[in-house]
């Protein structure tokens, strides 16, 4: 069975205390409400990593990640920070590819690819994003663009390394528009990663990989979002920033 993930991706949102508070919310309703196996996982800004991470002790169901690390080690780059900091710190995963670094940053498949490796070698989890934009759809793109994504950014690891792997499947296009892939969209794209993934590893490889939706995921939709055989979980934007909303999301794998 593979696991079923709820990650919760705040963006550059809340304060030190404000996010403590959502976080204590967060925590004490997973403590009282779910009762499955699912994880949940709050990917902060880095300010609130080490805080997050001690309020998380004791709570199995509850993981903390980052939003981005540099794809080198150390060194003179000032205002970034490392995959090692990060792990320092007690996160375990860590967010790559995201449609919103690589639109305002700049960030391609190869330095993706880099990153990638980076968190790895430093016992971080991937949460890695692809996904295509709303032109590369209406050209019929998407495919195409889903492809390469992961022949350049991901399928160059060895099956030991891809194993430690979330990816989360983005529609752009659905992303802080209000605009929601249909259910039956979603799993078709859904499965096309997982049988590009299994002609690339194995089936087995395929079956055990754990794949989001990302794409204005709420308490409305997921239900019918994670019935999807392939779907097996959600990458949470606005509605993380709700913590009733957010659990909503978690509790639909109860």
């Amino acid at each position: 069975m593979r696991k079923k993930i709820v990650a919760g991706n705040w963006k550059m949102n809340l304060d030190y205390n404000e996010g403590l508070s959502l976080f204590s919310e967060i925590t004490n309703m997973v403590k009282d409400e779910i009762t499955g196996s699912q994880q949940a996982v709050v990917c902060s800004p880095f300010i609130h990593l080490h805080s997050l991470v001690q309020m998380a002790k004791g709570y199995d169901k509850v993981a903390v990640g980052a939003q981005n690390i540099h794809q080198n080690e150390s060194g003179a780059y000032t205002g970034e920070v490392s995959a090692k900091m990060v792990k320092s710190v007690g996160a375990e995963y860590v967010i790559l590819g995201h449609s919103e670094r690589r639109q305002y940053f700049g960030e391609d498949n190869q330095l993706l690819a880099v990153k990638t490796e980076t968190a790895l070698k430093n016992g971080l989890k991937p949460i890695f994003c692809i996904g295509e934009t709303l032109d590369e759809r209406e050209a019929e793109q998407h495919f195409d663009v889903i492809r390469t994504q992961l022949k350049e950014g991901v399928f160059s690891l060895s099956t030991e390394q891809f194993s430690q792997l979330v990816l989360a499947y983005e529609p752009v296009w659905a992303i802080g528009t209000g605009k929601t892939a249909t259910s039956e969209q979603a799993q078709e794209i859904h499965a096309f990663i997982r049988e590009e993934i299994a002609n690339n590893y194995s089936q087995e490889v395929a079956d055990n990989t754990t794949i989001l939706y990302g794409g204005s995921c709420n308490p409305k939709n997921a239900p019918e979002l994670f019935a999807q055989p392939d779907i097996d979980g959600g990458l949470i934007g606005g509605a993380s920033l709700k913590s009733r909303d957010f659990l909503d999301i978690v509790k639909v794998f109860n």
